[in-house]
């Protein structure tokens, strides 16, 4: 600093030295803010869902399951302006209706099948639906739908983050199309306690029984995360132990964080993947259920028999309706085993936003599983890489790397395939064209129709360039997807009576919603597909019984 000759400081070495210090700060905040959320893609052009009415409409699935005795809860879903009343006839015994929220909730004694007319009115009008409810030994009747943290939030996931999921599924309408499971993954979890000496949570979860409440309470159901190893693949504990007092070495030693996870500066965590003496399937399964878990996501590799059946006879013995979710990379040779005992399962290792994993985990690896799909049973292919993703394993958060025609064909292929329709995306930063492509509700429809029949591909083209696969509806009609595979444009086609079809279909665009033409069985019907893009139809009337007349080469 410039003293002056009177004693006083240089204003001028003032101004450098106050300089220096803004510089300094200034830096120093670069590095610790956090950085800033990355702007979403303009893809408004590649809109093809039309706006929903402003009128009532009924959405997700027809049918809702589950075992007497066992807490039912179904939230209808609606889209419309709101507010929306209900009303429901016909409902069994032991279930009510909240005609303002909406929510079906309640315990059925009584085996059965009952049909349920349901109405939601709004200023402009109303709309009416059966939902048949199936009270018996299957839950999972349609493939789940809903949200998981892993792809948004990897296991620095908290509370707040799983409440504000539940809030952004109700404000983003995604709630009104059926996405309704709200699933924690890995990154809960402390140490054992409790009455059951089962998994607590960790700080981050402060009160897992309020958090339940809350969903509950929303119409969501509450989904959460563990494996049989001793840890789980981010390195927290998992459903055994090597004593039986449920103590984990690495825990005792303080070789963890302030959230119990292992510190793998210290300590490989590849280390502890491995099966413990002991299992407390029974003991966490017991606390999940006091904490009113719907869903169990339970995750080694390989999987195996004896630990399948541990836990899904844990699960049963809580009396809870709750569904089990194997994962991952599930081998075929489980085949038999895996609708025993699990109602989803993985069929590949994890997902990433790239076209090479999307096509290869959808064209490659599910139609393995096509003779094992069906209600209460579901091949899953994954979570779906839309919108922001990259939480996973520390990975900063960004937008999908899918082409909007490559997003169409991932959530074309999903829907047809049956598969479960979990997203992970950051909800907060929902844009337009992700909205579009979540709430079309009759693509949607495709995925939870009530038959639950896993679509098969009928056609690979030459070179595999294109695939159509057909999907046999419960109403008889046929959803028809078509896909390029190539890297660019493609003409695509079918002929209705090579895929089982007699007489004039009326084809439909299920992404546009609209009728687009008729073409009689023995004609070609052929359009243009973008690079790795899709076109998904309805044809109806499909499959009918009028009887047959006539030659069967003049049969119209």
């Amino acid at each position: 600093m410039c003293i002056l000759g009177n004693g006083r400081v240089n204003p001028l070495s003032l101004v450098i030295l106050n300089m220096k210090y803004l510089l300094h700060i200034f830096v120093l905040l670069l590095f610790c803010l956090p950085a800033p959320a990355q702007q979403a893609p303009d893809y408004s052009e590649y809109i093809l869902t039309p706006k929903a009415p402003d009128t009532p409409r009924i959405n997700g699935p027809k049918v809702c399951g589950a075992r007497p005795r066992a807490d039912f809860l179904y939230r209808i879903p609606v889209s419309g302006v709101k507010p929306v009343r209900f009303a429901a006839s016909g409902l069994p015994r032991g279930l009510k209706l909240d005609a303002e929220k909406g929510i079906i909730s309640g315990k059925v004694c009584k085996k059965g099948s009952y049909k349920v007319k349901i109405t939601a009115t709004n200023a402009l009008g109303s709309d009416s639906r059966e939902l048949r409810i199936e009270i018996g030994e299957r839950i999972a009747l349609t493939p789940p739908m809903g949200w998981n943290s892993w792809n948004c939030w990897g296991d620095r996931v908290t509370q707040e983050n799983i409440l504000q999921a539940a809030r952004a599924l109700e404000e983003t309408g995604l709630a009104d199309y059926g996405w309704n499971y709200v699933n924690i993954d890995d990154g809960w979890q402390g140490i054992r306690g409790g009455k059951h000496n089962a998994i607590q949570p960790n700080a981050k979860f402060p009160d897992m029984k309020a958090l339940g409440d809350s969903l509950h309470a929303r119409g969501f159901r509450f989904g959460i995360y563990s494996g049989p190893w001793i840890s789980t693949y981010a390195a927290h504990i998992g459903s055994s132990c090597d004593n039986p007092e449920g103590k984990y070495w690495w825990v005792e030693d303080g070789i963890v964080d302030e959230n119990y996870k292992l510190d793998v500066s210290k300590y490989d965590k590849g280390e502890i993947h491995s099966f413990g003496k002991y299992s407390f399937a029974r003991a966490d399964a017991r606390q999940w259920a006091d904490w009113g878990v719907d869903y169990l996501k339970y995750d080694w590799f390989l999987n195996d028999v004896w630990w399948l059946r541990d836990m899904r006879e844990a699960l049963d013995a809580t009396g809870r309706d709750i569904v089990y979710s194997i994962s991952n990379a599930t081998r075929i040779c489980l085949a038999p085993e895996m609708p025993l005992y699990a109602n989803c399962w993985r069929t590949a290792g994890d997902i990433k936003d790239t076209w090479d994993s999307i096509s290869s985990i959808g064209f490659d690896r599910e139609s393995a599983w096509v003779g094992y799909a069906g209600p209460g049973h579901w091949p899953d292919a994954d979570m779906m890489v839309l919108g922001q993703v990259g939480g996973w394993e520390g990975g900063e958060p960004h937008w999908t790397k899918l082409t909007p025609w490559e997003q169409y064909s991932h959530v074309t292929l999903w829907a047809i395939l049956a598969s479960p329709l979990l997203i992970g995306c950051d909800l907060d930063a929902m844009d337009d064209f992700t909205l579009s492509l979540l709430t079309n509700s009759e693509v949607l429809e495709v995925n939870q129709d009530p038959l639950g029949m896993m679509g098969t591909r009928n056609v690979f083209g030459p070179g595999k360039t294109q695939s159509v696969y057909v999907k046999r509806m419960e109403d008889g009609t046929l959803a028809v997807a078509l896909f390029n595979l190539k890297n660019e444009e493609n003409t695509i086609s079918f002929v209705p009576r090579d895929l089982g079809l007699i007489g004039v279909q009326t084809i439909r665009d299920l992404w546009r919603q609209c009728e687009v033409g008729k073409v009689a069985d023995k004609e070609r019907w052929q359009v243009t597909v973008p690079a790795h893009g899709c076109a998904l139809y309805r044809l109806s009337p499909g499959v009918t019984d009028r009887k047959m007349e006539g030659k069967w080469w003049e049969i119209q």
